[in-house]
């Protein structure tokens, strides 16, 4: 009797799976995640390989990327891998791209802030979007490599160089801050944690992220303001505590190949025509006075659709608002700056 119910139940759970990946009315699309051997880059190709929007998965990096692939590829699901590693490799990679997933570059070490990252990962971003302008210059690209508040305007600038700027079509992937707001702020008020709905807004470092709690679903009247403050303040050093909980051995690469995922999905949702993809990231913007900020943005066939607005605030927010906008504004432009360097 045993073996007929577990018989039925695998037979049950294939067709499951073949329902879930089956590709006949699911259109083909190629993904390529540079930087696929890093701390981020492996568990996100992981997550893109189990995603059923996903035809091609193309990984690459400087080095290690074959095994990364060869690991992956033995995954039963719909998508195809390849490895790429080395330069010479980098525009096969690109070529066909739907979306390109930038995770490159170095992460952040116990004391050092995400501006010292900028000198390491400024230079990266910029001879990987070169190669994008010449090889997928119409893919949608989200950009994961911090300081994001500075890479996306390098990207902007150089797309606009190479003649193939498209503003809908440039993300700075912010995911990781709404995963954290959404998590902290369930814990604190006590609902579930996946019907909670937090925006967040401005940049991604610090107190240029700014999560609106006065906006947050479903609503709680059990946070008095001192949560609400210490609430903010932790989304906002969220990297930072990863970062010291490794103790020098890493930084936030799990829950960020989580958030870049999760927003990868919305894109290719987006670009398949699902209605009402609506999700959170820094893109070229107009509602505040800096050219780059992070909202809620609804995503479609052309990248973004709308770029929503920033809703009712509260004095603390307002406040909040009020203090970042230098901080984001300055990061931008030290991002134009170094792009139009050379």
């Amino acid at each position: 009797m045993r073996t007929a119910i577990l018989r039925s139940a695998a037979s049950n759970s294939t067709r499951l799976l073949r329902r879930s990946y089956a590709s006949d009315s699911t259109p083909e699309r190629k993904i390529a995640i540079l930087g696929a051997a890093g701390g981020i880059g492996q568990p996100l190709s992981l997550l893109m390989k189990l995603n059923p929007l996903v035809s091609q998965l193309a990984l690459y990096d400087i080095a290690g990327t074959p095994g990364v692939a060869a690991d992956v590829s033995h995954i039963n699901t719909r998508s195809q891998i390849a490895g790429y590693a080395g330069e010479d490799e980098l525009g096969k990679a690109l070529e066909g791209a739907d979306v390109v997933i930038i995770p490159a570059g170095v992460p952040r070490k116990p004391g050092m802030t995400r501006d010292d990252l900028f000198k390491i990962n400024a230079g990266i971003v910029k001879s990987l979007c070169t190669a994008i302008a010449k090889y997928c210059p119409h893919a949608l690209v989200n950009m994961i490599s911090n300081p994001v508040n500075s890479t996306v305007p390098i990207a902007a600038e150089v797309f606009k160089k190479a003649g193939t700027y498209d503003e809908k079509k440039l993300f700075g992937v912010t995911t990781l801050d709404v995963v954290r707001a959404k998590t902290f702020y369930a814990g604190k008020a006590n609902v579930p944690v996946e019907v909670v709905n937090v925006p967040v807004v401005g940049g991604h470092a610090g107190i240029t992220i700014l999560p609106l709690f006065s906006q947050a679903t479903p609503k709680s009247n059990n946070l008095s303001d001192e949560d609400i403050v210490a609430l903010t303040k932790r989304t906002q050093d969220g990297g930072t505590e990863v970062v010291e909980a490794k103790a020098g051995k890493g930084s936030a690469t799990l829950s960020m190949a989580y958030a870049g995922a999760l927003f990868a999905d919305a894109c290719l949702k987006g670009l398949n025509g699902v209605p009402e993809v609506v999700e959170c990231s820094y893109v070229q913007a107009t509602i505040t006075e800096v050219p780059f900020f992070a909202s809620k943005v609804r995503l479609g066939k052309n990248g973004v659709e709308e770029v929503l607005g920033l809703g009712p605030l509260s004095d603390f927010e307002k406040e909040g608002l009020e203090k970042l906008i230098p901080e984001l504004k300055a990061s931008i432009e030290k991002g134009v700056n170094f792009a139009n360097q050379s």
